[in-house]
């Protein structure tokens, strides 16, 4: 137990925020190159010129997410109850989040399946293991 949170729920939690930050920096940084286009299966740089804002909106939602999964982490350490429980009700909201996302995603496209699971399965665990695990309790 990492204070409130299981030491292998922090890890797929950091893995998880690490994922959604590289995200962020394909979506609202890097749009416009040809790799981050094939793997965001954007055929041409005129889609990827039409579609730049809305990836640079989506990019900044999953940099929140990880901000939210680290600001959780490092709250569900503190020694005071309180502010430990809101921690994991962060992380939990935080991840919570992001799988919500995968499942949109694969059930909006089931051709993105890969991509679902690699955002998806690290929260996941995280959720499923905290959640087991009582809370923090």
């Amino acid at each position: 137990m990492l204070d409130g949170v299981p030491v292998v729920a922090a890890i797929f939690a950091v893995v998880a925020a690490l994922v959604h930050v590289y995200i962020f920096v394909l979506e609202s940084l890097l749009w416009m190159r040809p790799r981050t286009r094939a793997a965001f299966g954007v055929r041409s740089e005129q889609d990827a010129a039409t579609t730049r804002p809305l990836a640079f909106n989506q990019g900044w939602y999953n940099l929140f997410l990880a901000l939210g999964t680290v600001a959780g982490l490092v709250l569900a350490r503190s020694a005071d109850p309180a502010v430990r429980a809101a921690g994991i009700g962060g992380l939990l909201l935080a991840t919570c989040s992001m799988v919500g996302a995968a499942v949109v995603l694969v059930v909006s496209n089931p051709r993105m399946a890969r991509a679902a699971a690699v955002q998806g399965v690290a929260p996941l665990v995280t959720v499923a293991v905290v959640v087991s695990q009582g809370f923090g309790g």
